[in-house]
């Protein structure tokens, strides 16, 4: 039975009521026929408190270890995936419908040539109001390069956490990257620089606004650092890209 692996890494003042709505948002997916889903909770750190709040089942697999940030974190937590799927959810955000996983599997089913699938995000503003993205690209087959150029010019299209790809392409591209953040959409634009995508027309993330995000902080606003650290994906995609080497899905047998 095929799996997909659904990550999500956590610290230890994330949101108990966050992560149990994600909880029940994920344990409420339909799947096709024949596939299951496991949700991988992995804290960045080894406090327990995050983890306690998420109830005990065979679908989901909890750890820690050294605080090191949300990169470090998700690829801890990569070593356990066993799906053949992975899909990275942010413990503040909410899948859009149940059947939210079903169509990323849908799409990579019908598109074999493709090695992951992005979907437009939903932005959750605390009035409650539900707003989507600005550059959301129409839906389709995405052009060669077309993220990697957004990221130059400082308008990246989509939301890496929007992101399903083979887990055989995320553990290829080496995972997430060793900076403070931008860590999700370097793997995108990893993938883009060596396997076509798949762009969906249904949301595929809620994307919670709130003043304690990560993306609030005077920290991660910071000039400086938001420079180089997209300079960082963004050499690493071209250096990828110019190796000339791609990669495939598995063929069915």
């Amino acid at each position: 039975m095929p799996t997909v692996s659904v990550l999500t890494p956590v610290h230890e003042a994330a949101d108990p009521q966050y992560l149990m709505e994600l909880h029940d948002c994920l344990a409420d997916q339909i799947l096709p026929d024949g596939w299951d889903l496991e949700w991988i909770v992995q804290e960045d750190g080894r406090t327990g408190r995050p983890l306690a709040s998420i109830p005990d089942a065979p679908w989901i697999s909890k750890g820690g270890g050294r605080r090191g940030g949300a990169a470090q974190a998700r690829n801890m937590g990569l070593v356990r995936a066993r799906g053949v799927l992975l899909r990275c959810v942010d413990s503040d955000d909410l899948l859009p419908d149940r059947e939210t996983i079903a169509r990323s599997i849908h799409a990579l089913n019908s598109h074999p040539e493709c090695g992951w699938t992005v979907a437009p995000c939903l932005d959750l503003h605390p009035d409650g109001s539900l707003l989507p993205g600005p550059n959301d690209p129409p839906p389709g087959m995405l052009p060669p390069q077309m993220l990697v150029n957004g990221a130059r010019r400082g308008e990246l299209p989509i939301m890496g956490t929007t992101m399903t790809a083979w887990t055989e392409l995320v553990r290829l591209v080496g995972g997430w990257p060793a900076i403070p953040a931008f860590e999700d959409a370097a793997v995108l634009l990893y993938c883009e620089a060596v396997s076509p995508g798949w762009m969906q027309s249904e949301p595929g993330e809620i994307y919670r606004k709130h003043s304690d995000q990560q993306t609030a902080s005077a920290a991660y606003r910071d000039p400086e650092e938001t420079r180089a650290r997209q300079q960082i994906v963004i050499d690493r995609a071209d250096a990828i890209a110019a190796a000339g080497w791609r990669w495939s899905p598995p063929q069915k047998g």
